[in-house]
């Protein structure tokens, strides 16, 4: 049926697996490249620089220049356009470090002569003679002007943080919005005259599938009884934390700012305003700031990460009198990833202090809202707990101590087998299922969690350790996994699973409900109310259940292995463009965070 319904598209449309693209609707994002519905090309022309036209290039190409359009336009396929009655393909595999007119050619083995003149000679007068040449398969030289992009080719490279917020914006539609271009896209398939489909006697409905659903009643949230309104119920999956306290705040008493701005870019009477927001809003929500003037230090982004968040580290320290620090408030230039991995990296493996890091362009004008989150978040990190869900609503957890189980593994981007996978665990440590820790595993590439066993191991105790309890119950919920590997996982997953209650003690059988998470799927069920565009829907397979639970009873806490796992791929030395990544023996555990909040 797929080839079918598929063959005619497929000569008419771009396609890539299922999925066609067409243009309408596109957008650009910069630098040459367009977003399509779920797919990503190179315009025709060259923007990469921001540039108005190529006679703004006349003075040539600095080194920085040359190397950035070299990396956006590599293997890039090019059709040369000198000879119209005999075009060629090519694929880009660099520039020249010289114009045309510099960039020198052997003819004949004798004689030498620059690229400029040998196309004047032999075809044309170039326009741009100033501009580098492209190098093309065996070692061909083409001036830029003597070639046109091959229209409609997907974008693989990963995009960076701006590219990225583009692409969400453009692919995020309201359920209404993304419904009518579902409804074009089938017209322009136009599949009541499609000659296939006719000689095979198949028709294709105009109409979308209709799938039954109910609403499950909105969970109450619970906040410190001193709080004026210390119960709430989200409206449409969302709340404000005005007149709320936390249910444990945190005491923060040793702790520094570094910024990586010079003092003219963000002064320290800028940095000193939003650090005073800031500390009234966690006293307003509930934590207890003792220091209320720290340190700020100053650090260049593209220096010494390691030797800025030590000095920061020093600074803290010695303004409490030799207390240790627990908290550096790092304030970002911008949203590059590098700078962000690094930090991270260096703090959580390194130096062994939790970090906060927020963007300089929220401290000019500190907002309360946003201070109330950073709050949150810092709340966590120090050991706090914000809320929970009300006994009612969790009841199945209440019953009997119960521990909920996230598992994930990510792989390295697709085409790139450089650097290993990461196995994520994410587990509840109290009864109440508001709080987490993660436990990490470095891997090879597969798709099962092959220490398993010591990470759940490392889940149990933790539990045990934080609430006294030993879980009766396992809520195991696995993300990642397609269906021809379910039986494959769940044999040697849950295996794993028993093993480690039963290393614990001989006769220790907690009850295990084994579930699966699927994205990959066209049906629109929800367990969750979108705040913003149409949300990806998730699908629950029950592999395994002991414990005879229901649908209407679910808490995954897979998100949250997700997050984990990427965390984890932020220390890998492989994101730093070297080779010497370890591929086993890795364990990293990390501190609790709470539920419903993400963590930066």
């Amino acid at each position: 049926m797929n080839i079918i319904i598929r063959h005619e598209i497929s000569a008419k449309y771009p396609t890539l697996r299922n999925p066609f693209y067409t243009p309408q609707g596109a957008t650009s994002l910069r630098e040459g490249i367009e977003a399509w519905q779920g797919w990503s090309t190179y315009s025709d022309g060259s923007k990469i620089l921001g540039l108005r036209s190529p006679n703004d290039l006349r003075r040539g190409l600095s080194d920085m220049e040359r190397q950035k359009v070299e990396k956006r336009i590599k293997n890039l396929r090019i059709n040369d356009n000198h000879r119209p009655e005999n075009k060629r393909k090519f694929k880009i595999e660099k520039l020249t470090q010289t114009s045309a007119s510099d960039t020198m050619l052997d003819v004949d083995n004798s004689n030498k002569i620059n690229v400029e003149t040998y196309f004047q000679n032999k075809y044309r007068r170039l326009l741009y003679p100033f501009l580098p040449c492209i190098i093309a398969r065996k070692n061909i030289h083409l001036p830029i002007e003597f070639c046109d992009v091959i229209p409609e080719q997907r974008y693989m490279r990963k995009l960076d943080r701006d590219l990225s917020d583009k692409m969400t914006n453009f692919a995020r539609q309201n359920p209404t919005i993304r419904a009518n271009r579902i409804q074009t896209g089938l017209n322009i398939l136009n599949y009541q005259n499609n000659e296939y489909l006719k000689q095979f006697g198949m028709e294709v409905s105009n109409n979308m599938a209709v799938v039954n659903a109910r609403i499950l009643p909105t969970p109450t949230i619970q906040y410190h009884q001193s709080s004026r309104e210390s119960r709430v119920r989200p409206n449409c999956g969302s709340w404000n934390l005005r007149d709320k306290k936390v249910i444990n705040g945190a005491t923060l008493s040793s702790w520094s700012v570094l910024a990586f701005l010079s003092y003219k870019d963000l002064p320290d009477q800028a940095i000193k305003l939003f650090v005073r927001e800031l500390i009234t809003t966690c006293q307003d929500t509930g934590m207890n700031i003792s220091e209320r003037d720290p340190p700020i230090c100053r650090a260049n982004p593209i220096g010494d990460t390691k030797e800025s968040l030590q000095k920061a580290w020093l600074k803290a320290r010695d303004k409490a009198w030799g207390a240790k620090p627990q908290l550096i408030l790092c304030i970002l230039p911008n949203t590059g990833l590098y700078l962000y991995a690094e930090i991270k990296r260096i703090s959580d493996t390194v130096i062994g202090i939790a970090t906060q890091c927020i963007q300089s362009k929220h401290t000019n004008k500190p907002v309360k809202q946003y201070c109330a989150n950073v709050c949150l978040k810092m709340n966590i990190k120090l050991g706090g707990e914000n809320s929970f869900l009300i006994p009612e609503y969790i009841q199945f957890l209440v019953d009997e101590p119960t521990i909920l189980m996230g598992a994930s593994v990510t792989h390295p981007l697709s085409g790139n087998n450089e650097g290993p996978s990461y196995a994520a665990l994410c587990s509840s440590v109290n009864v109440k299922a508001s709080c987490y820790a993660a436990s990490i595993r470095v891997q090879s590439h597969t798709d099962i969690l092959t220490d398993l066993a010591n990470m759940v191991k490392e889940s149990l105790k933790t539990f045990y350790q934080a609430c006294g309890l030993k879980p009766k119950k396992i809520l195991f919920y696995r993300n990642g996994v397609s269906k021809s590997q379910f039986m494959y996982v769940l044999e040697s997953e849950l295996a794993a699973i028993k093993y480690a209650c039963q290393s614990l003690e001989a006769d220790y059988r907690p009850t295990i409900t084994f579930v699966v998470i699927q994205k990959r799927h066209h049906t629109h069920l929800l367990s969750h109310a979108g705040l913003h565009g149409t949300s990806r829907p998730t699908y629950y397979q029950v592999l395994y259940d002991e414990n005879g639970f229901d649908a209407n009873r679910q808490v995954p806490p897979v998100y949250y292995a997700r997050l984990a796992a990427t965390r984890a791929r932020l220390y890998s030395f492989s994101f730093r463009n070297t080779d010497t990544e370890s591929s086993e023996g890795v364990a990293i555990n990390f501190g609790a965070v709470e539920g419903l909040q993400k963590v930066n």
